[in-house]
């Protein structure tokens, strides 16, 4: 590594990686971050010899910083940085081949869901949704053709927990590919890798990003082979993030311990207040004490998250909250500074029938708030005259 070997990167505390890193300032100039370099191609004085770079699709100096940025973090052996989130995870699935079968999380991300019954299978690619907090019903889902377990925890939008450890050892008992979708914990409090995932994938437009202003997807694998298949579908595909998207992740993440501290006091305040009240039919949020796969998520999460789902009864009454408060975006996407509302069934969800989004505990009453900067006790007076009747 160009400042100081790895062994001394590895290190350092986490807070320090964030803003210490590879090629965090420029060396030629002594620049404070990362240079741009908006070019599409690049100038090859030796065609025969070759070169790092030739074209911005294949590779860019910008990008492979916050490449190699997001794979330090994660301990994982290679980063991709990609248009999306959803850009990362669809990549990530192009690894499987037709007649394979994939075993998931049932209340996983709509849009993973959309890509896997919609796109997926069209490509002959087919998948069992399972309750993956019970192990036993991941193992039965075993398939003579299945290939990979695509796992989201805690999940979106009831944040349940799966067992990481548990399920990567019989994964790897049956040579099957891991992929988990840390979204919700970052790196800061979740590191798959470490626990024996295969890859880890995030919407990077979330907490990393961190400000409501830039789309990208982030994936990380832990071993030099995977890295070489995602490499060609990465390039194959061209999904790849732009130059400008990619310093503004970069500039996002420095800060990402101290907004990740200071959205979770607000959550768990926020979860509490809400779990006391006895118009709310449910809370969920893996910091209170009796939330299912609490002890679990302990034992390989470092933190509970921004993130609060609670369900107010009824579709009528969600709606009117809505229309009702003040201070939170009522949008999709999560983990920005300002808190954002959202609704899942006709947001983050609406991809999924509404048979489905029962089955899997996504009711009409359920709403998701993603706790933001602003001053805790002003959300909670913000959400108090909102749930008013």
């Amino acid at each position: 590594m160009g400042r100081g070997n790895r062994e001394e990167e590895q290190a350092k505390s986490f807070a320090t990686k964030l803003i210490h890193f590879e090629g965090a300032y420029d060396t030629a100039t002594g620049a404070s971050s990362v240079p741009l370099y908006q070019a599409s191609t690049f100038h090859q004085a030796d065609v025969e010899a070759g070169q790092t770079y030739d074209y911005t699709r294949s590779g860019n100096p910008t990008r492979q910083v916050l490449e190699d940025y997001i794979a330090q973090l994660e301990g994982g052996v290679r980063g991709f940085a990609f248009a999306s989130g959803m850009a990362a995870i669809s990549s990530a699935f192009m690894i499987l081949s037709a007649g394979d079968h994939v075993i998931c999380t049932e209340d996983v991300y709509g849009g993973t869901y959309r890509l896997l019954t919609t796109i997926m299978n069209r490509m002959n690619v087919e998948t069992t949704f399972v309750d993956m907090t019970d192990l036993e019903q991941v193992k039965a889902a075993l398939r003579p053709n299945t290939k990979a377990v695509f796992i989201e925890t805690p999940s979106n939008p009831t944040l349940r927990i799966t067992d990481i450890g548990a399920v990567v050892q019989w994964a790897k008992q049956h040579e099957l590919l891991t992929m988990l979708d840390n979204t919700f914990m970052t790196p800061y409090h979740q590191r798959p890798i470490e626990l024996g995932v295969d890859i880890v994938l995030h919407s990077a437009t979330k907490f990393l990003g961190g400000h409501s202003d830039v789309l990208g997807g982030l994936a990380v694998v832990a071993s030099e082979e995977l890295g070489r298949r995602m490499k060609a579908i990465q390039n194959g595909m061209g999904n790849v993030l732009g130059i400008q998207d990619s310093w503004l992740l970069m500039r996002g993440m420095k800060t990402l311990k101290a907004r990740m501290d200071a959205h979770e006091q607000g959550a768990r305040r926020l979860a509490e207040w809400l779990a006391g009240r006895s118009d709310i039919s449910a809370v969920y949020y893996p910091g209170l004490p009796n939330h299912p796969g609490r002890a679990i998520h302990e034992k390989q999460s470092k933190g509970y998250g921004a993130v609060v789902s609670f369900d107010v009864g009824s579709g009528k009454r969600a709606k009117r909250l809505m229309d009702k408060v003040t201070i939170p975006l009522v949008a999709v996407s999560l983990g920005a500074v300002e808190s954002i509302l959202s609704y899942p069934p006709l947001m983050s969800h609406a991809a999924m029938p509404k048979e489905v989004r029962a089955e899997r505990g996504i009711t009409d009453g359920i709403l998701r708030y993603s706790v933001g900067l602003e001053d805790i006790e002003d959300i909670i007076a913000d959400l108090d005259q909102a749930l008013a009747e």
